[in-house]
């Protein structure tokens, strides 16, 4: 008994190291690439960077829900899944705003700004890779960092894109696939989330 509480504990304690080292990846990569799509007035950049705070904040619920049961790891899963849908939408509403004012984004600090974030999503995706099959709670944090690398790509076509045709329209199409791969992430996780809630045993009549 006492073999599989140390294993179970080790396999915690290998969780939370690795989240922390990703929360903190994302967490600055957020402040890096929000001010970086600020300055170049892309609604890719300010996408992607506002998906880098989503994940921080996913995984810190992750790390708060490694040491729980299985109800509070299919509670933080269906709390990410909310909030990847919200932020689904704020990329929508951005991409109005961007409409509306009709700036053409700088398509080189989107390259140099994209290729750093995507090596520190590539990063984060390789030390979640092995703890995604552990349970639903790693794995919606492995699906985050996936959608981030797919993201990061995106964002550089987007700006090559951009440097070649002189038009904001890629940037804007970008801005509106990455909030669709929020929405279908979300909807995943979600239903992820509902399949491991544990169910209450039923009563039994006195």
């Amino acid at each position: 008994m006492s073999t599989c509480c140390d294993l179970s504990h080790d396999v915690g304690e290998r969780q939370r190291r690795v989240l922390v080292v990703v929360l903190w990846i994302n967490a600055a990569m957020f402040v890096a690439e929000f001010g970086g799509g600020l300055l170049a007035h892309s609604t890719a950049l300010l996408a992607d960077s506002v998906d880098m705070l989503g994940d921080a904040i996913v995984y810190g619920f992750s790390l708060h829900a490694v040491a729980r049961g299985p109800r509070e790891k299919a509670r933080a899963a269906l709390v990410k899944g909310v909030l990847m849908a919200a932020f689904g939408v704020g990329v929508l509403l951005e991409v109005v705003l961007k409409l509306v004012e009709g700036l053409v984004p700088s398509a080189h600090l989107m390259e140099g700004i994209g290729l750093v974030a995507l090596a520190a999503n590539t990063t984060c995706l390789l030390l979640l890779s092995r703890h995604r099959a552990d349970d639903v709670n790693m794995r919606s944090a492995w699906i985050c960092s996936r959608n981030d690398v797919v993201a990061n790509g995106g964002v550089l076509l987007a700006a090559v894109a951009v440097a070649v045709t002189g038009s904001a329209w890629p940037d804007i199409v970008m801005g509106l696939t990455i909030a669709a791969i929020f929405g279908t992430s979300a909807v995943g996780i979600i239903r992820q989330a509902r399949r491991a809630w544990p169910s209450r045993p039923a009563r039994v009549p006195s």
